[in-house]
């Protein structure tokens, strides 16, 4: 991980992906943040368990000399949210993101879905990890993504642990620091309206994009520039 900054006054940024996917989707965002300067590193956690994935950004953070802004996609945001109550956490940017309270899980988040949401076509667990059905990825998790880059996707999925779907935040760090939101318009694994719902009550700068789940694949000057405008809100 190269953390050398062009300004030390600027907080670094630590990506971190969602279930069923790794840091590789980063890659675009990666390039573009750190064209402009910013110290960026990918977290690459198992999603095993919440706790053991909050470790691994601990981690990152312990490698990172200074103040960090946490970015989260998807499941990510539900570790944004427990690891970003780290002192060394700044900020924190969802992307299409779980934003869980205290006491929430991406489980209870899910539990009671609106009629008409869409149905992330999750598989049954099998030895206590899930996957999504390869067949349904494209136009589930990826619709504005070439089909052989969802092929791709679909085939490299990272299992994600049950663990990791039903860890607790023990307390929602964007009750005490700043947060920003990137809404995916058409995303069909989180709906967007609950999207909306868990950046409301967060309190978070927002912003909404037409994208699929994989919006931080396809969009991600859009995604870069949310991450610009935190940073700069957080710079000492």
């Amino acid at each position: 991980m190269n953390t050398t900054p062009s300004d030390t006054n600027r907080p670094a940024v630590v990506l971190i992906h969602g279930g069923f996917v790794d840091g590789s989707g980063w890659r675009a965002v990666y390039d573009r943040l750190r064209a402009e300067g910013h110290r960026v590193a990918v977290v690459q956690h198992p999603t095993v368990s919440l706790a053991g994935d909050v470790d691994a950004v601990k981690h990152v953070l312990d490698e990172i000399d200074g103040p960090a802004v946490l970015v989260g996609h998807s499941y990510g945001g539900v570790i944004v949210t427990e690891a970003g109550n780290d002192p060394r956490v700044t900020g924190l940017v969802y992307i299409a993101a779980f934003a869980p309270d205290k006491g929430e899980s991406v489980n209870t988040l899910i539990a009671d879905p609106a009629p008409g949401a869409p149905v992330p076509p999750i598989l049954p667990p099998r030895d206590g990890f899930l996957h999504l059905d390869r067949d349904k990825f494209h136009e589930s998790f990826a619709g504005d993504l070439p089909a052989d880059e969802a092929d791709f996707m679909a085939d490299s999925q990272l299992p994600w642990g049950l663990d990791a779907l039903g860890g607790a935040v023990s307390d929602a760090a964007w009750r005490t620091k700043p947060s920003w939101y990137l809404v995916a318009g058409d995303d069909r694994m989180i709906p967007p309206p609950a999207q909306r719902a868990m950046a409301e009550r967060a309190g978070a700068t927002v912003r909404e994009v037409p994208g699929s789940h994989s919006v931080y694949v396809s969009q991600p000057q859009a995604v870069a520039d949310l991450v610009e405008q935190a940073v700069a809100a957080v710079t000492a």
